[in-house]
């Protein structure tokens, strides 16, 4: 398999992760949640599962479209998980569903030869293929996160319906 296959592959995967597994187990762990779930903190220390989300959203735009795109966001991390006045479920999820959206866009415009490319992010130099990787492996986390959290407060996710 030539290199432009494996990179390729890498996009395709990756854009896969993201919006066929990790985006709708997250739609799914949200849609059997209360707002007041949704906004819940154990205590102080923890985030909640929309501040979760609201980073989500943040987090990969910034990586996609500021650090890779070369397209400042304007986005302020702390404000992602300082929020406390609730946002509804729908608009949250809209707001994920978008960025995941510009995400993968952007990650479709991706070459073999962008991947070794560098970008800059806090001072650091990082390329591309770092960038795409921490994109998928962060929103996997944080996905992890969001079901363990919806486990904990409703039980048992409900399976996603195959239509």
């Amino acid at each position: 398999m030539a290199l432009t296959d494996v990179s390729r592959q890498f996009l395709s995967d990756s854009r896969a992760f993201l919006t066929e597994d990790y985006l709708p187990k997250i739609e799914r762990s949200v849609s059997q949640l209360t707002p007041e779930q949704i906004w819940f903190r154990a205590n102080d220390a923890s985030n909640s599962i929309g501040n979760l989300l609201l980073h989500l959203a943040g987090s990969s735009r910034y990586w996609a479209i500021e650090v890779i795109g070369s397209q400042p966001i304007g986005r302020i991390r702390q404000q992602e998980f300082d929020r406390r006045e609730p946002s509804s479920p729908d608009r949250l999820v809209a707001d994920l569903r978008a960025a995941v959206a510009d995400v993968d866009r952007r990650l479709a415009e991706l070459s073999a030869e962008t991947l070794v490319e560098k970008r800059i992010s806090h001072d650091q130099e990082l390329t591309v293929l770092w960038c795409v990787y921490h994109i998928v492996e962060h929103f996997s986390m944080h996905t992890g996160q969001i079901l363990t959290m919806t486990t904990a407060l409703v039980g048992p996710l409900t399976p996603l319906s195959r239509g």
